[in-house]
């Protein structure tokens, strides 16, 4: 097999699953809102059960759901036989998925998962199936034509039941009213975490330059050497009044000015950018990046606080 005719094939396999995505997107109706009618009304959590590739599929959307906002729970429809259908309350709804909707842990669970809930809502493939028969409301699935090559694998049917599951998520975080202060707090780790909760205050460089406006040139030199930024803050009584860079006094040397003579306020740049300390981390990275600076001076009730680089934040996977 040639490499055009491996990519005729990825080719098909994607397209056949965008067909079957579309055809499932028209079909969705009242079983639908009617789903997330019982879900969003439940006392209790959802409980997801599959077997097979849908188990797999199940995991993904109790994560998503978990991320945003809807407690639920996975249940393996092997395992749930042997002991673990007591994670089920009756205050909880049940979203069994299975593509053929007969498989046989499925049909024997399927009593047991309508006794023990408030209700239970079917995602298959075959509308003719058991979980359809005992289902409160069915989510159809079907998909006329698998991706694999011998139409047999779970492809097309797989996505389907992903891409339903998201649909579900999704519409239950606007019915929620679930906003991005809330997803944060469920995502706490990870670059993800940081970039919707970190403050300025968490990624402070432990050094603080500064010198008086009164400074002269070997005091600035000092200041600036000492710390890794490249800069000092010129402080009045902790305010800010200005900032000296390595580059002012490179261009300052460069000049005609009696070195003797020059103080800080001579060459420091007025009304430097600033950020709070309790603002988002990722807000000072924009500034960062909008002004095309490294370092970004940090207040604490408009006195001098501190100092964030650039460098530090994308360390840490602020973007």
């Amino acid at each position: 097999m040639n490499q055009s005719e491996i990519l005729h094939l990825a080719k098909n396999a994607i397209s056949i699953e965008i067909s079957e995505l579309e055809k499932l997107k028209d079909r969705l109706n009242e079983n639908f809102l009617k789903s997330l009618e019982i879900i969003q009304s439940a006392k209790g959590k959802l409980i997801v059960v599959g077997i097979g590739k849908s188990a797999h599929v199940g995991n993904k959307i109790v994560a998503t759901l978990n991320s945003t906002g809807t407690p639920s729970q996975f249940l393996h429809a092997s395992e749930a036989l042997h002991g673990d259908l007591g994670v089920i309350q009756k205050t909880d709804v049940v979203l069994c998925i299975s593509n053929s909707g007969n498989s046989p842990e499925i049909v024997n669970l399927l009593p047991f998962l309508k006794d023990y809930s408030s209700a239970l809502i079917g995602m298959t493939g075959n509308l003719n199936s058991k979980l359809a028969e005992f289902s409160t409301v069915v989510l159809d699935s079907s998909v006329e034509i698998e991706a694999c090559p011998i139409k047999l694998a779970p492809t097309s049917s797989t996505t389907v039941q992903m891409a339903l599951g998201d649909a579900l998520a999704i519409c239950l975080m606007e019915m929620n009213g679930f906003k991005e202060k809330d997803f944060a707090k469920f995502h706490p780790g990870g670059s993800l975490g940081k970039n919707l909760t970190a403050k300025v205050e968490q990624f402070l460089s432990s050094q603080k330059p500064q010198v008086t406006e009164t400074a002269g040139i070997r005091d600035i030199i000092i200041s600036i050497s000492a710390s890794s930024h490249g800069i000092t803050v010129v402080t009045e009584k902790e305010q800010i009044i200005g900032v000296i860079t390595d580059g002012d006094l490179r261009r300052m040397l460069m000049s005609d000015q009696d070195v003797s003579k020059v103080t800080a306020k001579d060459i420091m740049s007025k009304n430097p950018k600033s950020i709070d300390k309790l603002a988002l981390a990722k807000e000072a990275m924009a500034i960062l990046k909008d002004k095309n600076i490294g370092q970004l001076i940090v207040t604490e009730e408009g006195k001098y606080f501190g100092i964030i680089d650039i460098h530090r934040l994308l360390d840490e996977g602020i973007i």
